[in-house]
């Protein structure tokens, strides 16, 4: 068996990877009862587990939860969008390179946290403010993975549909856009976890609801475990929106090929064709 072949999701090792997960709980809560650790220091497992319980119970996490839910793709929706425009616009106009990117990448390298009581002071503490934060974090992921990939056209090809007096669009539409699919989705990928966190530190700044301000509000008031079982919600949400993107690549770029644990070994690959996956361009 190839040592660098990924690992097969088979029940043992879902079994294996459950029980690891489950004997670092049970350490965690070992060291917490053992050393006698304040609560609000650090809290229990068992003490998160129960305030995670009483928050959807109750319906508390649900409903902040749509709240920041909402934000998050609002603005990746946006962020997205003009992240997308604008690198199609470089990727194909030299005056956009030349006169947009620069200020693209400016913005980009100013601090998200910095701007953020800006945008809250400017648009208020509603679910705009959040918008505009998640938008703006998250939209130079879109941009530049969408150059990468509109630019990784083999030149000979588009020489090819030219030379059949295929216009600028067919070009566009027939060779770059599928070519830089990937590269999108992978931007993508990044661009929503980038949403998810400025919508949060948005809500950190000032909020009237979304886990964010629950988060701090509990800070506030010392729950540390109810602190801890948002941001288990967080990380549920996290990885359901990345597992979302991650199905609606699968499903959009169906000839991109994963690596096939059936694959024959080096001696004998050559004698088949190897897809190659472009890397990202960002991370």
């Amino acid at each position: 068996m190839n040592s660098d072949s990924p690992i097969r999701p088979t029940l043992l090792n879902r079994a294996i990877s459950v029980a690891l997960f489950f004997i670092l709980l049970g350490l965690w809560e070992f060291t917490v009862r053992y050393f006698n650790v304040p609560a609000f220091v650090i809290p229990k497992p068992s003490s998160v587990v129960v305030a995670l319980y009483n928050g959807l119970a109750n319906g508390l996490y649900l409903w902040h939860m749509g709240i920041t839910l909402a934000e998050v793709l609002a603005g990746f929706a946006i962020g997205s969008g003009i992240g997308f425009l604008l690198g199609v616009g470089i990727a194909t106009n030299r005056y956009v390179e030349y006169f947009v990117y620069p200020y693209a990448i400016v913005l980009q390298s100013l601090p998200k946290v910095a701007l953020a009581p800006l945008i809250v002071l400017w648009f208020g503490l509603g679910i705009t403010s959040k918008v505009i934060a998640a938008a703006l974090i998250c939209f130079f992921a879109v941009m530049v993975n969408t150059v990468a990939g509109l630019r990784s056209v083999d030149q000979d090809r588009v020489d090819l549909v030219r030379s059949l007096d295929g216009s600028n669009f067919q070009v566009f539409w027939m060779l770059r856009l599928p070519a830089a699919l990937p590269f999108i989705m992978a931007g993508l990928e990044i661009a929503l976890t980038f949403a998810l966190i400025g919508a949060v530190v948005a809500e950190f700044i000032g909020a009237e609801n979304g886990l964010g301000m629950l988060v701090q509000s509990m800070n506030f008031s010392m729950d540390v475990a109810g602190s801890f079982s948002v941001l288990v919600v967080l990380a549920v949400v996290g990885l359901v929106l990345n597992q979302l993107v991650a199905q609606i690549r699968k499903r959009l770029i169906y000839w991109e090929r994963r690596p096939d644990t059936t694959a024959p070994e080096p001696e004998d690959a050559d004698a088949h064709s190897v897809v190659q996956t472009p890397s990202r361009a960002t991370s």
